[in-house]
């Protein structure tokens, strides 16, 4: 057997072992065997993306944010990759370095929702809310049905004392998520008319 067949086949069997170990909840076993791979693939992105995202999940944010900006150098071809890593910068509290990654992601899938809505949260803890606006009606328009744009966007318009926005907002957000749009309601302190349905003597949203 050659040597290129001999890791090929070392490679495959470590990464089914870090899969077993991912079910047993091996963590530490999981990533042994990904650094394994790892060392027999040093430039596939995919395994770095494999260990940065059980280096986060143990808290080394640090690692894994090498490991992913290794991976951008390596092929900056990929949108998860960048917005892994802006995830990551974001939950370092380096939002303008969070938001050139989420700029890649999006210049790269302008469809990403997730990559849209990591951008909004770290220009509204920039404090640029209004430039927030744009990216989360970008949010709300790809995600439809999720309450996650909207509860932001009718946050975003209180802070920029938009009232008038903040209650068409919540109504639109009570039509399928109405528990979510009352606390949204009580959280705003904007009297959008959405009523608890399961209340009595009480008006019908919309009224």
């Amino acid at each position: 057997m050659s040597a290129m067949a001999r890791d090929s086949l070392n490679a495959w069997f470590y990464r089914q072992m870090a899969a077993w170990a991912g079910l047993l909840r091996r963590g530490d076993l999981e990533l042994e065997y990904w650094e394994r791979v790892r060392t027999l693939r040093p430039r596939d992105t995919d395994v770095l993306a494999a260990i940065a995202n059980r280096r986060a999940a143990r808290g080394d944010k640090r690692g894994a944010i090498a490991l992913l900006e290794h991976s951008v150098e390596i092929d900056p071809s990929k949108a998860h990759a960048w917005f892994n890593l802006g995830f990551l910068k974001q939950e370092t509290g380096e939002h303008d370095a969070a938001l050139r990654s989420f700029d890649r992601a999006l210049a790269l899938d302008a469809k990403f929702d997730r990559a849209w809505y990591g951008k909004a949260l770290s220009l509204i803890e920039s404090g640029r809310v209004d430039e927030a606006l744009a990216a989360l009606h970008k949010v709300v328009e790809l995600q439809p049905m999720s309450p996650y744009g909207f509860y932001q966007l009718a946050h975003a318009y209180r802070r920029l004392g938009q009232t008038d926005q903040v209650a068409e907002t919540i109504r639109k957000l009570s039509k399928f998520e109405p528990k979510v749009a009352l606390q949204l309601q009580r959280e705003t302190g904007v009297d959008a008319g959405v009523e608890d349905p399961f209340g009595s003597g009480r008006r019908k949203q919309g009224a």
